[in-house]
């Protein structure tokens, strides 16, 4: 595998474009080529075979620009189908899983929020991790079916989503959460909201950096880390 193709990253609209943003941040000289499958999004409402078929489709077109790793950089598809791609493929992939155990470890009320896609929360590898890492610490689930349509809609203002978003956010203030994660990888677009609507006390857990460090470390334990001394360049 050439160390001097790009990085794929893809997600069903525009929400990965964070974690794209955090590779940049870390790999300065790696090239990314960046897919929202927005014509068939959201994925988060979507049957399990659906979302298969369109990770393997927008894996195919990756491979057929020479990607030398592929980042799903989506919750739903993650845990919906990660193990599917990594069994059908030779490239690596670096999945998105909702940051539950860094909620858990910040929490000091013992109740932790996860807003996420009706899918995300109902997969069994979401519930995995949530009882692997909880322990004593109470896991409060919101789905959130309207935020994606929202933000693929490019309202991001507190003034277009508050209302919104205090329709998710506030049941899980009542249920005495103190960190509320997201996990969407979306919602990242709309965290300053999310934080101003929880309220000072209130910790946010995003994964995006997370996600970025994970790359990384793939790439330099496989050789894969581009040696050329140039700025990457991205593809959308």
């Amino acid at each position: 595998m050439r160390d001097s193709g790009p990085i794929g990253v893809f997600d069903s609209g525009i929400g990965g474009l964070t974690i794209a943003r955090k590779i940049r941040e870390l790999m300065p000289g790696e090239d990314i080529l960046y897919v929202a499958d927005t014509g068939h999004a959201p994925y988060g409402d979507r049957p399990d075979r659906y979302i298969l078929d369109r990770s393997f489709a927008v894996t195919d077109f990756l491979l057929s620009c020479q990607v030398k790793a592929v980042v799903v950089a989506c919750n739903t598809a993650t845990t919906t189908c990660i193990s599917e791609l990594r069994a059908k493929y030779p490239v690596p992939f670096i999945g998105v899983e909702p940051g539950v155990k860094p909620a858990v470890l910040n929490s000091k009320s013992g109740v932790v929020g996860i807003l996420a896609t009706s899918k995300t929360l109902v997969t069994d590898s979401f519930a995995a991790l949530a009882k692997r890492v909880s322990g004593d610490i109470r896991v409060e689930v919101m789905p959130c079916p309207e935020l994606v349509v929202l933000i693929e809609s490019l309202k991001l203002s507190y003034e277009e989503t508050a209302g919104l978003v205090g329709k998710y956010v506030h049941p899980l203030l009542a249920r005495g959460a103190d960190t509320i994660v997201l996990g969407c990888t979306h919602y990242a677009h709309l965290a300053p909201v999310i934080a101003r609507v929880a309220g000072p006390d209130v910790s946010i857990i995003s994964t995006e950096l997370a996600v970025a460090n994970e790359v990384c470390r793939r790439l330099e334990s496989q050789g894969l880390t581009a040696t050329n001394s140039t700025t990457g360049g991205e593809e959308f």
